[in-house]
């Protein structure tokens, strides 16, 4: 939750700001106000009902921010793993002392009497009557949404801010963007599980190389996983799943820490997330990071990232199984989500998100026409976006193919960073099996970067074993928490932690991981066209990234 270091208070002049023209300029231009699918409207909100808006403020010297973000992640820079406070970041990013006047001003004047702002000063968030926010907002309107499971409100109308703000926000949260997901799959009774009877921690461990002794110890490691959509977890649950199939190694029974609510019945993402995050990770102190339950008008992903940059001391180590369709969001917003991965990126933290389970998507762009999809945050440069394999033998413990559902190819908004360019080169000067080049952008950022298994998995879910879940938000966890493995013996030798894992990754990667060859992900399979998506190669490739662990040969990072 954002703490309360700011309060606005009431102008005289309410009514007369309320009924001035109003002379107004669009943010967020290229965010989508499409209702996405398995969402219907419901009524119009009363004007009395209350509303949840937060904005974002222009932070300034973002490109002093990019600057030492690149420097403390290189291994080759004299600065790499010297990391700043989150007192440090906020002083060289906050907004001026005019953007936030200019902004209060506006709020005040306009009656919004209850904000709360973050400790880095950069988000405003602020809670109003429906009929304030649609005024303020220039004439959005405001309905319920549902998806059967959740409420949410929203508006189709795009919102306007006064002209003089143009320069002063980056946009408002609260108003368009629905909440999105991966959704797990669970395999039909006709699927053919693997003969080994599907994964679970001592498949993992046994794969990736983690010994009874590969467990963490130092007291200042800690790892989280984040959730949204509803998901919590049944601390009974997890009790369960490690006498279960905890065996073998030392671990941990219950987490350490509960941010936000988990009240709600148990979910499968949640507690797939926290089970293997604690066995991958095992013995390490562990966060579940909720958003679900806030308020249906506030955009939960948002408020995850204004929760790490309200505390001081967070996990290093974060796991996110989510994303949005690239298309379907705002460049703008994007590049702003892309600021707080930095600020992350400058603390020290390591942030990995799934890479989404529709392989490389599709998109009709027109009739007769298609291109690929591609997932954000998984497509941005500033993350470590984890693939999904499957293993090769239905009846052994070993090599690993690409999942078909693994997502991966390139981005259509951010160019390729340098850290990769020259290991995305080399898969496509050498790959044969290619898509048309007019289906991807091969100049964009490409993803993902790593992969690990993400078919079969077992889970305890209402104190019951429940077999042949996957997704590649079974794969992010596990790859998360041996990262965590690798921040637990630095941390032993007096070392910072890894902080940004992608510029050491994409100089290191043949020497770390299992690489994978076999297999392709999807592409455009439908009534148009029958087009395969990415296949991998030898090195790095869009399905897998450089491969799955190999915690034997990882631990030369320390």
């Amino acid at each position: 939750m954002l703490a309360a270091v700011g309060v606005c208070v009431v102008f005289a002049g309410f009514s007369a700001v309320l009924s001035q023209p109003f002379n107004g300029v669009q943010l967020e231009p290229g965010q989508s106000t499409r209702v996405p699918d398995g969402w219907k409207q419901l009524e119009r909100v009363g004007d009395s009902d209350s509303v949840v808006l937060t904005f974002a403020l222009k932070q300034q010297n973002v490109d002093q921010l990019e600057d030492l973000f690149w420097r403390v992640s290189d291994p080759d820079n004299e600065k790499y793993g010297k990391y700043l406070s989150l007192e440090d970041v906020t002083s060289l990013v906050e907004p001026s002392k005019e953007t936030v006047e200019t902004v209060g001003k506006w709020l005040q004047g306009s009656g919004v009497t209850d904000c709360r702002v973050v400790l880095s000063r950069d988000f405003v968030e602020c809670s109003m009557s429906a009929r304030i926010a649609e005024r303020l907002l220039g004439g959005v309107k405001f309905h319920r949404y549902t998806d059967g499971k959740r409420t949410v409100i929203r508006s189709e109308v795009k919102y306007l801010v006064p002209r003089h703000l143009k320069n002063h926000l980056d946009f408002v949260g609260g108003v368009h963007r629905f909440p999105s997901g991966f959704k797990l799959q669970v395999k039909e009774k006709n699927y053919q599980p693997n003969f080994h009877l599907g994964v679970y921690p001592s498949i993992i461990r046994e794969r990736y190389n983690l010994s009874k002794t590969d467990v963490g110890s130092d007291p200042k490691n800690a790892q989280a996983v984040a959730q949204f959509l509803e998901q919590f977890y049944h601390a009974t649950d997890l009790e369960e799943f490690m006498r279960v199939y905890g065996g073998g190694f030392p671990h941990m029974t219950e987490t350490a820490k509960v941010v936000g609510p988990d009240s709600g019945g148990a979910g499968l993402e949640a507690s797939l997330d926290v089970q293997y995050i604690m066995s991958s990770g095992a013995n390490i102190s562990t966060w579940f990071w909720s958003t679900a339950g806030r308020h249906e008008s506030q955009e939960p992903f948002l408020v995850w990232l204004t929760g790490v940059s309200n505390m001081t001391s967070v996990p290093w180590v974060h796991s996110v199984s989510y994303g949005d369709d690239e298309d379907s969001l705002d460049p703008d917003y994007m590049q702003r989500v892309n600021t707080e991965f930095m600020k992350a990126g400058t603390r020290g933290l390591t942030i990995l998100f799934a890479s989404g389970d529709s392989g490389a998507g599709c998109r009709e762009v027109s009739k007769d026409k298609n291109v690929f999809r591609p997932s954000f945050p998984a497509s941005s440069p500033y993350v470590t976006t984890v693939g999904g394999t499957m293993f090769h033998s239905p009846y052994e413990v070993g090599d690993e193919d690409a999942d078909y559902i693994s997502g991966g190819g390139f981005s259509n908004i951010f160019d390729m960073p340098d850290y990769q360019t020259s290991a995305v080169k080399t898969y496509l000067n050498k790959s044969t099996k290619l898509p048309p080049e007019s289906y991807y952008n091969a100049t964009g950022r490409a993803y993902p970067d790593v992969a690990a298994l993400s078919d079969n998995y077992w889970v305890v879910i209402d104190l019951i074993p429940t077999p042949f879940i996957s997704g590649t938000s079974a794969a992010t966890p596990v790859f998360a928490g041996i990262l965590s493995l690798i921040n637990d013996l630095k941390f032993q030798q007096g070392k910072p932690p890894l902080g940004f894992f992608n510029p050491l990754l994409y100089k290191s990667g043949w020497d770390l991981l299992y690489d994978v060859t076999v297999g392709c992900n999807e592409g455009c399979l439908d009534e148009l066209t029958n087009l395969q998506g990415f296949c991998p190669t030898e090195g790095w490739d869009p399905v897998t990234g450089w491969g799955t662990p190999n915690f034997t040969l990882m631990k030369k990072l320390v």
